[in-house]
C-alpha cells in the first residue's frame, strides 16, 4: 500500500514574472470578520464572515476552497459529457471512440427506469457464484476473484513500485475488509461509533431484504461480527504511516510460514497472477490473524459476508431503494449529509473520477485540458516551482540542526525531484473497455476488469515514470516518494490557490505554499526515508534523525492539543507528515516570495503589505467548514488537520508572521520565540 503523502531541476537564479498591467491584491475582502484581530486568529479574521454566512450544501459533508473548485470542475465536466451525449445520439461520434463511451456511460447511469425495472437481475450471476461456494478454500479463492471486479474483502491485492527498488513493480497484499471508516468504529463505545455499528446492521438487513435474500438480520449480525474481528487485527492508521514497517518482502513459498494451510496459490491464480514469486506483505500480523478468523466463521457466514460486499459495492447500479440504503449509512450516518447528490453529479464522479480515475477519467481529462487549462498557467507555475526549489536549496544549506554530509544527500535528492504540472502527456487507453448505453452494471464491471488488467500488466515491466496518479480535473496535488516527484493537476491551478490576475504575494502564499508542501513531503518523517532515486534507504545519520525527531515531536504535541469538537482531539501522530509539510511548505514559499522580489519592496494593495498578503493567501486557501459527523470521521482517518489548524498552526511557529502583523505577548497566536518550531 503506497501512502501518497501529500525533469531534474537546475538552478539558474530566481525568476520573476513581469506584468504589463497592475494586478489586484488577491485578497477576498468579503470573508473578513473585522471583530477578530489577525494577531489573535488570522484564519477567523480572513474567513469568519464567510463561515458565518455560508451554509454547507445539503449534499456535502464539508465545504470550502477545495469543494468550490471541485464543483467548478464538475460543472465543466458535465458540459463535456453533455456534448458527448448529444454527439452520440446524433451519431456524430465514431463507434468505439472515447467520446462515444463517455456518452453511453452517462446515459446508462441516468437511465433509472431501466435500472429499476431490472432490479437485482444484473447481480444474479455474481450472487449465484457465492451461493455455489462449499469450502473455506473456495471462499478464499473467491476473495481473489472479487478483486478483479473491484469488490472489497479482507485481502487487498495491488501492484505498485517496489519501495526498495523503484525501477521495478512489486505485487502486494494489505489489510482490508471493513465497511466503517476506521477500526475505532468497531472497537470503541463512543456514542457516534455505537450509532454507526447499528446503522451498518440496518444497512445489511435492508440490502438482504431488497435482494430477496433470507435471514437479513442474521446476516447483519454476521457481517458486524466478522468485520469486528478484522478491525481487531488491523494496524492503526498511525502504524500504517511507517514506511519501514509497511515493507515486508516475502517469497510466495514463505507465506506458509505466516499463514499455514492458507491456499495462497489458489488466491493468486484467482487474482490472475499464478506465476507470482514474490510480494510485499504490508501488514503481516493481520494475515496471521486472518487465517484464524477464516476458521472462526462457517462457510455459510462467509457467504453472507460476500453477498453483502457484492451488493453494497454495486449499490450505485441497482434500483433507487439500494442507492437510498447506501446513502443512509455512508452519507447520513457517517458523513452527516442531509441529501443525496443529484444523480448527474454521481454519474460525473463515476465517469471522471473523484480522487481516482473513475471509469473514463483520462478520456474526460483530455477534453478538460483543451478547454480549461491555458498554456500561461504552465509557464507561471514553472516559475513558481523554480523559485521554490531555489529557496529550498538555500534553506537546506543554512540548516543548523543537519550535519554537512546529510545536507549533501538532501541537496542531491532535491535536485532529482521531478515536477509534473497540469496533465499527463501519456493518456490512458480505453480501447479494451466496452460500454453499452443501457447496461450500467455491466459497464461498471467491465471498467473494473479493464483497470485491474491495466494494474497487473505492470508486473515484469519497467516502471513508467511518466504515469500520473490523478486526473487533470482533480482538485489536489501530491508527492510520490517512490518516483520522487511532485504533481499539480490543472484543476487546482485556479483561485484561491492560483490567481492569474493577482499580484504575486497571494499566489506565493497559496499555490506557492502548496508547491512547498509537496516538496516538503520529500523530507517529512516518512518521505525522508526515501532517497533521491525513490528507494527506501536510510540516508540520514543517527544524529540528524535524532535532531529531526526532537523537532517533529514538538509538532505532534502542538497539534494533539487542538480540539475541534468537545472530547475529540487531532491525532498529532497521524497528521504529523502533513503538519510538517504545511509548516515547511509555507516557510519555503515565503522565502521564495522574498527572493522573487529581487530586493524591491512590494506594493501596498488594499491596505495590506506584500508580506501580509502572503499570509492572507495562505489562510484564505484553507477556508473550510465541516459537519460534526465528518469531523469525527476525519479525526480518525484523515492525515490532514482540520482547516483552522492548518491555517493558524504553522503561523505560530513562523517569525516573519510575527513581524508582518507585529505580534506581541498576549496575542492569541503568540508563542514565545524559544518555543517556536523551526524545521526547514
Amino acid at each position: 500500500m503506497k501512502v501518497w503523502v501529500w525533469g531534474a531541476v537546475c538552478w539558474f537564479g530566481v525568476i520573476s514574472v513581469a506584468m504589463a498591467e497592475p494586478l489586484r491584491s488577491g485578497v477576498d475582502k468579503r470573508g473578513i470578520d473585522a471583530s477578530v484581530r489577525p494577531q489573535d486568529d488570522l484564519f477567523m479574521h480572513l474567513n469568519g464572515e464567510w463561515l458565518k454566512h455560508t451554509p454547507i450544501p445539503a449534499d456535502k459533508s464539508s465545504y470550502g476552497s477545495f469543494e468550490i473548485l471541485a464543483d467548478e470542475s464538475e460543472a465543466n465536466i458535465r458540459e463535456i459529457i453533455a456534448e458527448a451525449v448529444a454527439a452520440d445520439n446524433a451519431a456524430d461520434t465514431g463507434a468505439g471512440s472515447d467520446l462515444q463511451k463517455i456518452g453511453d456511460f452517462f446515459q446508462s447511469y441516468m437511465d433509472e427506469a431501466t435500472i429499476d425495472r431490472r432490479g437485482t437481475q444484473p447481480l444474479q450471476e455474481e450472487l449465484a457464484k457465492i451461493e455455489a461456494l462449499r469450502s473455506k478454500t473456495a471462499i478464499i479463492e473467491h476473495l481473489g476473484y472479487l478483486q478483479t471486479i473491484d469488490v472489497g474483502g479482507p485481502i487487498g491485492f495491488f501492484v505498485d513500485q517496489d519501495d526498495k527498488n523503484s525501477t521495478q513493480y512489486l505485487a502486494a497484499i494489505s489489510q482490508s475488509g471493513t465497511s466503517l471508516p476506521d477500526r475505532d468504529y468497531y472497537l470503541k463505545d463512543d456514542e457516534k461509533y455505537l450509532s454507526a455499528r447499528e446503522a451498518l446492521k440496518t444497512y445489511v438487513t435492508t440490502l438482504f431484504q431488497l435482494s430477496d435474500l433470507p435471514a437479513g438480520e442474521q446476516a447483519a449480525a454476521t457481517v458486524l461480527a466478522i468485520e469486528t474481528k478484522l478491525a481487531e487485527a488491523q494496524w492503526t492508521r498511525t502504524e500504517l504511516r511507517d514506511a519501514n514497517k509497511r515493507y515486508n518482502k516475502y517469497q510466495v513459498e514463505q507465506l506458509g510460514d505466516l499463514t499455514p494451510e492458507f491456499p495462497w496459490k489458489k488466491f493468486f491464480a484467482a487474482v490472475r497472477v499464478p506465476e507470482l514469486t514474490e510480494l510485499n506483505v504490508v501488514t503481516p500480523s493481520f494475515f496471521e490473524a486472518l487465517a484464524k478468523i477464516i476458521e472462526q466463521f462457517s462457510v455459510e457466514q462467509w457467504q453472507q459476508f460476500l453477498q453483502f460486499k457484492v451488493i453494497s459495492d454495486f449499490a450505485s447500479a441497482l434500483p433507487t431503494a439500494f442507492v437510498d440504503a447506501n446513502f443512509a449509512l455512508n452519507g447520513k450516518e457517517l458523513s452527516g449529509l442531509e441529501e443525496q447528490k443529484p444523480r448527474w453529479k454521481r454519474a460525473v464522479r463515476t465517469i471522471a473520477g473523484g480522487r481516482g480515475f473513475g471509469t473514463l477519467g483520462d478520456a474526460v481529462g483530455r477534453e478538460y485540458v483543451k478547454r480549461h487549462y491555458p498554456p500561461t498557467a504552465q509557464e507561471r507555475m514553472q516559475v513558481l516551482v523554480d523559485n521554490l526549489m531555489t529557496a529550498y536549496e538555500s534553506s537546506i544549506r543554512n540548516l543548523t540542526w543537519m550535519t554537512p554530509a546529510t545536507k549533501e544527500r538532501a541537496l542531491e535528492k532535491l535536485s532529482k525531484i521531478t515536477t509534473k504540472i497540469g496533465y499527463t502527456r501519456k493518456w490512458r487507453d480505453y480501447t479494451a473497455l466496452e460500454v453499452e448505453p443501457d447496461d450500467l452494471m455491466g459497464n461498471l464491471m467491465r471498467s473494473a476488469e479493464v483497470e485491474y488488467q491495466r494494474m497487473i500488466s505492470k508486473l515484469g515491466q519497467p516502471v513508467d515514470r511518466t504515469e500520473w496518479h490523478m486526473t487533470p480535473q482533480t482538485v489536489n496535488a501530491y508527492y510520490n516518494p517512490s518516483s520522487n516527484e511532485i504533481v499539480f493537476p490543472a484543476a487546482i491551478l485556479q483561485p484561491p490557490f492560483f490567481d492569474f490576475e493577482a499580484e504575486d504575494a497571494v499566489n506565493y502564499g497559496s499555490i506557492g505554499s502548496v508547491i512547498g508542501h509537496e516538496i516538503s513531503h520529500a523530507f517529512d518523517d516518512q518521505g525522508s526515508k526515501y532517497d533521491g532515486d525513490g528507494n527506501l534507504n536510510n540516508w540520514w545519520s543517527d544524529e540528524d534523525r535524532k535532531a529531526f525527531k526532537n523537532l517533529t515531536s514538538q509538532l505532534v504535541a502542538q497539534y494533539s492539543g487542538y480540539s475541534p469538537l468537545e472530547g475529540k482531539h487531532v491525532n498529532g501522530e497521524l497528521t504529523l507528515g502533513e503538519n510538517i509539510a504545511d509548516l515547511s511548505g509555507m516557510s519555503i514559499a515565503y522565502k521564495a516570495y522574498l527572493l522573487s522580489l529581487d530586493g524591491h519592496d512590494p506594493p501596498v494593495l488594499d491596505n495590506w503589505t506584500g508580506q501580509q498578503r502572503f499570509f492572507v493567501g495562505w489562510c484564505q486557501s484553507w477556508r473550510r467548514k465541516y459537519r460534526d459527523a465528518d469531523i469525527v470521521r476525519r479525526l480518525l482517518i484523515d492525515p490532514h488537520s482540520p482547516a483552522k489548524y492548518r491555517g493558524n498552526g504553522p503561523l505560530m511557529n513562523f517569525d516573519p508572521f510575527y513581524e508582518a502583523f507585529d505580534l506581541k505577548t498576549g496575542d492569541g497566536l503568540f508563542r514565545a520565540s524559544a518555543k517556536r518550531i523551526r524545521i526547514w
